[in-house]
């Protein structure tokens, strides 16, 4: 028996997130469906993150065990063959049988996509939010430095979450512009339910003018959900990669 762990790239858009579920097709039942196929034995996959539906993803990380005599580093271009166009493997290979992608110490890296301009592009509907009002994105910059370092998330966490502690460490929080597009990117050891999707729709508040900039550390305070901004839309998430201390 051997370990494998992949790196997953894929579209979201028609998938109901990463984690198997009654509602609808996700990325996790492909991926035990087609690795069974292609193995000829029972396979279950084990994702590091359970992105949502619609978000998109560079490099989420799965591991699953298995008795082949496929060389590990050559499964990733037999499944490609099997998968739907819009998931690929990017790379294959055997790792130590106590690697847990969830468990091990590891960097999440996310980046949302905001398209800023009076109309929307047909182009870029499946990977942005559109917002058509002009967005400050120094002052957006200058709200997102108070969320850098270990904090209690708790204002940025769905309800729905489930957690010991709502305590993360956000090591870089980055906003950008080039031409139309705003991106804003986040890197931390672990994100609560819908952290990077409430951070972004707080940042948005800012940008627009609602909130001023020092607001955001009012809401951190809080510690109550209510305090922050909407949830920004899935389609304009990525997970970008997820690298381990080996």
């Amino acid at each position: 028996m051997k370990r494998v762990r992949m790196i997953i790239s894929y579209d979201g858009t028609a998938y109901c997130g990463w984690q198997i579920q009654n509602n609808g097709i996700t990325v996790e039942e492909i991926m035990n469906r087609e690795l069974t196929g292609l193995l000829g034995e029972e396979i279950t996959v084990i994702g590091a993150s359970r992105t949502d539906s619609g978000v998109h993803a560079i490099g989420n990380v799965a591991v699953f065990d298995t008795e082949t005599k496929i060389p590990p580093e050559k499964i990733s271009f037999a499944l490609n063959r099997r998968l739907p166009e819009d998931i690929r493997i990017q790379k294959s290979e055997e790792v130590d049988a106590n690697f847990h992608p969830r468990y091990c110490d590891s960097i999440k890296t996310y980046e949302y996509k905001i398209l800023n301009r009076k109309f929307p592009d047909p182009l870029n509907r499946l990977y942005t939010h559109f917002v058509y009002m002009p967005l400050d994105v120094d002052k957006m910059k200058a709200a997102a430095a108070y969320l850098v370092g270990e904090h209690d998330f708790a204002s940025f966490c769905s309800s729905k979450s489930q957690v010991k502690t709502t305590v993360r460490t956000v090591y870089t929080l980055e906003v950008s512009k080039m031409d139309d597009i705003i991106k804003i990117r986040i890197s931390g050891n672990g994100f609560l339910y819908n952290m990077v999707r409430i951070i972004v729709g707080t940042l948005l508040k800012v940008g627009l003018g609602v909130y001023p900039p020092e607001h955001v550390e009012t809401i951190l305070e809080a510690k109550d959900r209510y305090q922050a901004g909407p949830k920004a839309p899935a389609r304009g998430l990525t997970l970008i990669g997820i690298s381990y201390q080996e």
